[in-house]
């Protein structure tokens, strides 16, 4: 029968042999959802019982059946799914409803998956907190009056609640790594290049977020990503096909902690100490993990990152200049320092950005992994749009309380978000450990061992009726 805290991959085998229907398992996902979400606002523009009963029957008979075959699905409403409104949480956008998959859509369909509605995000997925004025705040499950993160905040949650089994989700600044932690369950940021956006726009300058998978363990994680990753034509900086499963064993590594970078980064009470809970496990894994001090300057990395990122959003959110009245100011800030950028700004940034990569393949030459916590502090109040400061330090913009995530993000670094525990209010947190590029079914497999050691998801739920 169905599990809402169950393996996917499990889920599916038994889908795709018929050992459980595919009308079993919508009935029961939409009953969980009509329990649930109500108090969590996790999936919204969710799509008529009848039509979803009915794709569950079609599917229960077809003899041809993919890797996610008759499984429920809700896509991040970043996303574009033929038939169901693509809002990006924007008035602007609510009544948009697509014509057509987006191309990591269409690759979920063709393997079977049937699509449900959408889950929640921030206004243009700007900033780590779910909430938006087309569908309002999602909530954390551990705690209804708190921030569950973002910007794939709804996806995590949807997870967390044993409402969906996989999860897409998009990172540019901690959109897959924020809520992961921040709901007990797993995100994976891949290598940039790995899974392809939509080929629309520029396909050479904005290389900063990528679309991935989110699970309640890095298997099927890599479940999903097998399905999302695999090179597009049209895109020149795409890479070429990596089959992540099955996940192989890992030999002991050498794993570094960076902590809080040398005190760059603030971080509430509690949250280093939570991290280090969750390197003990690597350490009894057999893992060695060792502190490393900060390898590079976090303000230069910091300025390279604010500079690439508001050239980039600028990029998109440029078509609603004309409309600003119905953008959120912090999309209007994005915006106008995007547009203000001389060539030569630009070129700084790719500069320092370049002497980061440089001294990052240094330091992978010694380290097969090395970690950051997810996030800087414990979510934060639902009516709060972001932290003002942080142990006492003040945050200088809406993101800087998530400049954690930044040395990741600039580099296209493949990085896994795993829960690392609890802390003493209860919340949940995680930590990111990341690589090289290209190494990430290493870090997968890295990450099933931690899963198979904590099984967090499933030894902790959130404490829903």
């Amino acid at each position: 029968m169905y599990e809402p805290y169950g393996s996917a991959q499990e889920l599916v085998t038994k889908l795709r042999s018929g050992a459980v229907s595919t009308v079993q398992v919508m009935q029961a996902t939409l009953d969980r959802i009509d329990a649930l979400n109500p108090q969590l606002n996790a999936i919204v523009a969710l799509r008529p019982r009848e039509e979803l009963m009915a794709e569950a029957a079609a599917a229960d008979q077809a003899t041809t059946r993919g890797a996610l075959h008759g499984l429920p699905m809700a896509i991040k409403d970043l996303a574009n799914v033929k038939g169901i409104a693509t809002s990006q949480g924007s008035p602007l956008l609510k009544e948009f409803v697509p014509p057509q998959d987006e191309l990591f859509v269409a690759r979920l369909r063709a393997a079977g998956a049937i699509f449900i509605g959408k889950t929640n995000t921030p206004e243009f997925g700007l900033g780590s907190h779910t909430f938006n004025p087309v569908y309002g705040a999602t909530s954390n499950p551990f705690d209804l009056g708190r921030s569950c993160g973002g910007s794939s905040g709804g996806a995590a949650v949807a997870l967390s609640a044993g409402l969906i089994a996989l999860a897409d989700g998009s990172d540019m600044m901690g959109s897959l790594r924020n809520p992961a932690g921040w709901n007990n369950v797993y995100g994976f940021r891949p290598t940039w290049g790995m899974v392809p956006s939509e080929p629309t726009g520029d396909l050479f300058m904005h290389q900063l977020a990528t679309l991935g998978p989110m699970a309640r363990s890095p298997e099927d994680i890599a479940l999903l990503l097998d399905v999302m990753s695999g090179p597009d034509p049209r895109q020149p900086l795409t890479r070429g096909r990596e089959e992540m499963l099955p996940l192989p064993e890992v030999a002991s590594m050498r794993i570094g902690w960076l902590g809080d970078w040398g005190g760059a980064f603030p971080m509430e009470p509690g949250i280093l100490e939570t991290s280090e809970a969750a390197l003990a496990h690597l350490s009894n894994l057999g893992h060695r993990v060792e502190a490393v001090a900060a390898p590079f300057p976090a303000e230069e990395i910091w300025e390279a990152w604010i500079t690439l990122r508001s050239f980039a959003v600028a990029a998109g959110l440029r078509a609603f200049d004309g409309q600003r009245s119905g953008l959120k100011e912090t999309a209007i800030w994005e915006l106008d320092r995007g547009l203000s950028f001389s060539a030569q700004e630009i070129q700084r940034a790719s500069d320092l950005r370049s002497n980061w990569q440089r001294r990052a393949a240094e330091l992978f030459q010694s380290y097969d992994a090395l970690v950051l916590p997810a996030a800087q502090c414990w979510p934060f109040p639902l009516d709060q749009e972001y932290p003002r400061e942080i142990n006492g330090v003040a945050m200088d913009s809406y993101h800087r309380w998530m400049q954690v995530v930044t040395p990741v993000s600039l580099l296209g670094l493949p990085c896994l978000a795993v829960p690392s525990g609890f802390g003493a209010t209860g919340l949940p947190n995680g930590v990111q450990i990341f690589a090289a590029q290209g190494e990430d079914r290493k870090l997968l497999a890295l990450g099933q061992g931690y899963h198979q050691a904590t099984k967090l998801p499933q030894s902790a739920p959130p404490p829903l009726g």
